[in-house]
């Protein structure tokens, strides 16, 4: 008998082969950046406690909140792909300058600004991939596009702890901004020109 994938077209197990691993190599950027591993790293680099942590996580998160609907927003003049990229490199350009910070605040303030940016590419991403696989492919596409996701982001971690244990504190950021910067370049080359189909002139 055959299974959901033996009924999806070769050319979208193609495109979810691609973006499957673009969006590992995104995740495992991701798996360096925990909000644990975060804490860990103001706390050590900075002294600071949970009185400013909490409120300092609270922030970043209404920030991904608020940057969802601006992603909608910008995703309608510049195209998914485009926002996906262009949020997402800066976001993590941020995240290096978090890393050399001399001060908490400076540090803080620049957390802020990249958690405002970062999560733009959620819904973006989500979007494209719904747009470039047919209806009754979407779920077997969102399937296997959030394994791979989960799969690699739940191994980065093991190694941004040993990261801070044998190099520095700031070293997992540095790896997880830089991963997270080749796959923006490499999604933009691989996927600027598959525009979904209320992109296409």
């Amino acid at each position: 008998m055959g299974g959901v994938g033996s009924e999806i077209r070769p050319e979208t197990k193609r495109v979810l082969w691609r973006l499957g691993s673009l969006f590992a190599l995104d995740s495992l950027g991701g798996g360096f950046l925990t909000a644990t591993l975060l804490s860990l790293f103001f706390f050590q680099r900075f002294g600071v406690n949970e009185a400013l942590l909490g409120p300092l996580f609270f922030c970043a998160r209404v920030l991904n909140a608020l940057s969802h609907l601006a992603a909608a927003w910008l995703a309608r003049r510049i195209g998914l792909v485009a926002t996906m990229v262009f949020t997402h490199i800066p976001s993590s350009l941020l995240l290096l300058t978090v890393s050399f910070a001399p001060t908490f605040p400076i540090a803080a303030t620049l957390f802020l600004l990249r958690e405002g940016l970062v999560e733009m590419d959620v819904p973006t991403r989500q979007s494209y991939v719904m747009a470039v696989v047919r209806p009754e492919e979407r779920t077997f596409a969102s399937g296997v596009t959030q394994l791979v996701r989960t799969g690699a982001w739940a191994v980065a971690p093991a190694f941004a702890g040993v990261m801070m244990e044998g190099v520095s504190m700031a070293t997992p950021l540095v790896a997880g901004a830089a991963t997270k910067i080749a796959y923006d370049l490499l999604l933009w080359s691989a996927f600027r020109k598959l525009k979904p189909p209320e992109e296409r002139g």
